[in-house]
């Protein structure tokens, strides 16, 4: 459930806005007749890529989409953050398995197996070096389900400095809040986790908000973004790293954290969907 979502609209519909929630797999609504679609709590994306990224095509020819699909397509495939690292940013160091290629596990050091389509630690588990075989079936049950699979090694500093996730609105800094790790040892990757625990608002260090910056300035394109989420962890230089780059559904975190930021992100919307940038 999102709970952000009634928030928005509300927020949205006393700026003079005609906000209206609807799903995004509902055939019967009509997206030309909107001014702008912004793309909120489409959670299940991960489990229907392709469709989503037909949907998103679709509705990009009809109305402007938030965040614009040449982004959707490039973040909904975490294979991004290869991309961001050969740009010079700062991430967790990943290597990629597609289905029929033979994995490679780190054999001195905890590790995190997860999806390059993936959301809410879906398919998501963290291992040890001697629970190789354990990780391997995990591996066979990804391929088999046609999924290509990431391995990274485990940043132990999470348990300590938590992951941080950096906001941004109409190309601005929203806000950021600090959560606990959600991976823990020996929790299967098919079992149900909690994916914000601990969660609680957060000051960005100098350090973070430049990393965020050069994550974003690294987007193909350079595109006007209407919102950004850059989830970092501490590397084990102890310095901030990309974990994910969050463009396509972010949670906000507006009424876990933020109520106040709610007003924010609703003009930012309204200028949005009259064309304004900035």
């Amino acid at each position: 459930m999102d709970a952000d979502l009634p928030l928005l609209v509300a927020a949205l519909r006393d700026a003079g806005a005609d906000a209206e929630p609807v799903f995004w797999d509902d055939s019967d609504v009509d997206w030309a007749a909107f001014d702008l679609a912004v793309i909120r709590s489409t959670w299940d994306y991960s489990w229907r890529t392709a469709e989503f990224l037909a949907w998103a095509e679709r509705c990009a020819a009809l109305t402007r989409l938030a965040n614009p699909v040449d982004v959707v397509r490039w973040n909904t495939d975490k294979r991004y953050l290869g991309e961001l690292a050969r740009r010079g940013v700062p991430a967790v160091p990943t290597r990629y398995f597609a289905p029929g290629e033979t994995p490679e596990l780190p054999a001195d050091r905890e590790y995190v197996i997860k999806p390059t389509a993936g959301a809410g630690a879906r398919f998501a588990a963290r291992y040890r070096a001697d629970e190789h075989d354990t990780a391997l079936r995990h591996l066979a049950r990804m391929h088999g389900d046609g999924l290509t699979a990431m391995v990274q090694p485990y940043l132990a500093n999470i348990d300590v400095t938590g992951e941080r996730a950096v906001l941004f609105c109409g190309g601005r800094y929203l806000h950021a809040i600090r959560k606990a790790a959600v991976l823990e040892s020996g929790v299967a990757y098919d079992a149900d986790k909690v994916p914000h625990p601990s969660l609680e608002p957060w000051e960005p260090t100098a350090a973070e908000l430049d990393v965020a910056a050069r994550a974003l300035a690294a987007v193909p394109g350079a595109p006007e973004l209407l919102y950004a989420r850059v989830d970092l962890v501490d590397g084990d230089d102890g310095q901030p790293c990309v974990m994910e780059l969050e463009l396509v559904e972010p949670n906000l975190f507006l009424s876990a954290a933020h109520p106040a930021s709610v007003p924010v992100v609703a003009e930012a919307i309204v200028k949005a969907a009259a064309g304004v940038t900035r």
